[in-house]
């Protein structure tokens, strides 16, 4: 005979049911609200044009990463080297203006701040001189490139070799939204998509197509439109009178790859002011140097450390305030890495620690190869004696500002740098000794006596620099001609029309 069930098990069962089927409703509550939740996030209350420079206008859309963007506004943090903090880097290292004597980072060279400032601070700097009209001052239009979506409008408008050419100044009331949206995204599907033909072009050079690269590695390539090594050239056919905007990757990514470039091409960024040596500038070779890092190896991109994801009321999205992982180490190292936050912190100084002691001690070398070279010219030595000895100069100074331009280059591939640095103070002790052989047939005796440039101020002095007059220059610029642009811009946005949803 088949036993019953208790009537006790009966009403365990039931109300067991009961909570079952209780917190299945509350899942399926919760799961409409956030779906719900998210339709009333991503409902879009304006249509973004085509071109649209204005990051406010976008954030009308995109309220979370508006809001995330708009902390680039702070800076204040300081890591034990540089941060998003304005820092006058060469008051705190002088050698810096010896060793750009003749080039327009000798006159001024601040830590760079968030995106947000790019504009103003490019307003500022000393480097873009003072102009007074449209064809005036020392640099070309091609020097906005990188800073602000009305970049990509201004190329359409006009042509990119058309862009390319002029004086900054012709650009200035047109150029005036800071880095954001526009730059690296589509307007109508926020896919990420590349806005700066010289990526584009290098790619091909290569013989590849860059609209075949992945989500992931389109987290890297958007900012490698600007965060690269690249030069102007002046030479390129059919685009005679322009500064065209070039990757120098022919070759590769490589210290010695791109200098094979610059040096078959005999291309020279300046004209050293005190040992006449053929110069090269690096500009922030952050992406060559990402490639050869652990990071890039195992497919992570620029974006997953300094745009981390983050969640908000059951939506994932990028956070679009750009920093240093070190001021976020939660939300981007964590993710992947279990140290303690102390340990990792650690781990990064003692890299950059280690590294930035060879690279100074590269660094006094470069100070001491133009000093000694220019006392080898004035003692009366000849171009043919001097040659060698100024592509020593050349090169080891290249190496040296590839590891130092490359910002964060000790962190993301420190032993890549510490290779370049070595071959870097190789190549400089070879020119020294040169140098100490060609001084005493010059009749030099002793040892050439180093500079007194303790301060920012002596080093400018040293090199010859009126920096009274650039002061003044850059002033009268912020007075008469700035407010001018500002006008302009605003009369010119106030009749882009903004079209709402209804």
């Amino acid at each position: 005979m088949k036993k019953k069930r208790s009537p006790l098990l009966n009403w365990v069962l039931f109300l067991v049911t009961l909570v079952v089927v209780f917190f299945l409703g509350l899942l399926a509550s919760s799961v409409t609200e956030r779906r719900a939740e998210q339709a009333t996030i991503w409902k879009p209350e304006v249509q973004i044009a085509q071109f649209e420079p204005r990051n406010e206008v976008w954030g009308k859309n995109y309220p979370t990463e508006y809001d995330s963007y708009e902390k680039l506004s702070e800076s204040d943090f300081r890591s034990k080297y540089n941060g998003n903090a304005m820092i006058d880097m060469l008051e705190v290292d002088p050698r810096l203006v010896v060793m750009w004597a003749g080039y327009g980072f000798s006159k001024d060279y601040n830590q760079g701040r968030g995106h947000i400032y790019a504009i103003e601070d490019l307003r500022n700097t000393l480097r873009t001189g003072g102009p007074t009209g449209p064809d005036d001052g020392p640099m070309p239009t091609t020097c906005w490139t990188c800073k602000g979506p009305d970049v990509p409008r201004v190329m359409n408008e006009e042509g990119v070799t058309e862009y390319y050419t002029g004086k900054w100044a012709r650009l200035g009331s047109e150029i005036v939204n800071p880095i954001g949206c526009a730059d690296c995204h589509n307007n109508e599907t926020m896919e990420l998509q590349i806005t700066r033909p010289a990526l584009v072009e290098a790619f091909q050079r290569q013989g590849k197509d860059i609209n075949q690269a992945t989500h992931q590695e389109m987290r890297s390539l958007v900012c490698a439109q600007c965060h690269v090594e690249y030069y102007f050239d002046k030479k390129r056919p059919g685009a005679e009178g322009a500064n065209y905007l070039t990757f120098p990757w022919d070759n590769g990514y490589s210290v010695e790859e791109m200098e094979a470039y610059y040096d078959a091409r005999n291309f020279t960024d300046w004209t050293h002011k005190l040992s006449k040596a053929p110069m090269l500038k690096a500009q922030h070779p952050g992406y060559e140097v990402y490639l050869t890092g652990i990071h890039a190896e195992r497919g992570v991109s620029c974006a997953d450390c300094h745009m981390p994801y983050m969640s908000e009321g059951g939506k994932k999205y990028t956070d679009h305030h750009i920093q240093s992982p070190l001021n976020n180490i939660e939300n981007s190292c964590m993710v992947c890495h279990k140290e303690k936050t102390a340990q990792l912190m650690n781990d990064v100084y003692d890299r950059q620690d280690k590294i930035i002691e060879n690279r100074d001690e590269l660094e006094k070398l470069c100070v001491r190869l133009h000093v000694e070279a220019k006392t080898a010219w004035d003692l009366g030595a000849t171009e043919e004696q001097m040659k060698d000895i100024l592509m020593d100069i050349r090169h080891a100074q290249w190496r040296w500002d590839y590891a130092a331009a490359s910002h964060g280059g000790s962190f993301h591939a420190p032993v890549e740098i510490s290779r370049v640095v070595a071959t870097g103070i190789n190549i400089a002790q070879e020119g020294r000794i040169k140098l100490a052989r060609l001084l005493v047939e010059l009749g030099y005796k002793g040892e050439v006596p180093y500079p007194k440039i303790d301060t920012k101020a002596e080093a400018q002095q040293y090199i010859g620099l009126p920096m009274e007059k650039l002061i003044e220059e850059k002033e009268n610029f912020k007075k008469n001609l700035l407010p001018e642009w500002e006008k302009e811009a605003k009369t010119r946005e106030a009749a882009m029309p903004v079209v709402w949803n209804k």
